[in-house]
């Protein structure tokens, strides 16, 4: 009997295998081609993952992107299940192997019974022998590889593509907690607006987040710079522009302050016993996001609260569902069905 985590994220899917660790981290999208067969539209996938997200930009006019799962729900159920069924495959769960494969998914927090039955449904469609769940806020604490405690109260806040989770939590569940549509997608298509009203410069979605990732920074003195290729927005003539930090932190810092006001609001409704607890043992970061220079300490500014950072931000939530699948009292208290 083997047992998977799988994180199948906005942006990023990640699979973690016991014994192995992160086996899997490809991009959660889809190429899809339209055609017509005597009249009747069809659909050929062309290519998964990262070879979906290479042809972004890129790809022939009948030719798509699609991410099935957009801001921490399953839009596509169909391309979910195809999509799922070509990760395990690359870590080597066969349809044959998934009848005796158990699988535990992470969802939002909050998440309604509607999304557990989304994901339900296309495991069934890849043969996979039981279903489980554990919310994302205590896999991402447990990412951080401390004990989540019985009496003493938790903050996670997990910055991701497509959503935020923040919540206060104990081994008892969640005290309070709410999932946002905000994440490092928003931050992207605001550089795509942006380079394009103030600079006349267009860029594609795959140019803004490597914008994101390389330049991006909150750090009040960081002017780091890189070089983006594109085109003019009014001639359409090929063209180039450099980007530096300065340029985005104002964008960036426009989604972080709104996650940050969720967050506040969320403290706020907390017990006193509680907040006091958590203002000693500080707020769980993980998420992608939180690998931007200066953002720890940014938010530990805003909020006034001393804030924790794992080894491996994007992996955290992952690499703590897998935890959860190795320790029978930990799978007995936080592993759910639908």
């Amino acid at each position: 009997m083997k047992r998977l985590a799988i994180d199948l994220g906005s942006g990023v899917t990640k699979i973690y295998m016991p014994g192995c660790g992160v086996v899997l981290m490809e991009a959660t999208c889809i190429a899809v081609e339209e055609y017509e067969d005597r009249g009747e539209k069809k659909l050929n996938i062309k290519a998964f993952g990262d070879k979906a997200r290479a042809l972004s930009g890129r790809a022939a006019v009948n030719t798509h992107i699609v991410n099935p799962v957009v801001e921490g729900d399953i839009v596509h159920e169909n391309l979910a299940a195809c999509l799922l069924e070509y990760f395990l495959e690359k870590v080597e769960i066969t349809r044959r192997r998934a009848k005796h494969t158990e699988v535990m998914f992470i969802l939002p927090c909050g998440s309604k019974p509607e999304l557990k039955e989304k994901y339900q449904r296309i495991a069934d469609d890849c043969g996979i022998l039981m279903t489980y769940f554990t919310s994302a806020p205590f896999a991402a604490v447990l990412g951080h590889n401390v004990p989540i405690s019985e009496s003493t109260p938790m903050f996670c806040l997990d910055i991701g593509y497509g959503i935020t989770n923040i919540a206060a939590l104990s081994q008892d569940g969640i005290i309070a907690g709410i999932n946002v549509n905000l994440g490092g997608g928003n931050i992207d298509v605001h550089i795509i607006d942006e380079l394009a009203e103030n600079d006349n410069f267009k860029i594609g979605a795959l140019t803004a987040e490597r914008l994101k990732n390389t330049v991006g920074s909150l750090l009040d003195d960081d002017n780091k710079l890189t070089v983006a290729d594109g085109r003019e927005v009014s001639s359409g003539v090929p063209a180039s522009l450099a980007v530096n930090s300065s340029k985005l932190y104002d964008i960036i810092v426009t989604y972080v302050d709104k996650i940050l006001e969720y967050v506040t609001a969320v403290i706020s409704k907390l017990p006193a016993e509680v907040s006091s607890s958590i203002m000693r043992g500080g707020v769980y970061l993980s998420g992608g996001l939180i690998k931007m220079d200066g953002l720890a300490e940014y938010i530990e500014s805003k909020l006034n609260i001393p804030v924790n950072l794992p080894e491996e931000p994007q992996l955290a939530a992952v690499i703590g569902a897998g935890t959860i699948l190795t320790n029978d009292s930990l799978w007995e208290r936080l592993a759910t069905v639908v």
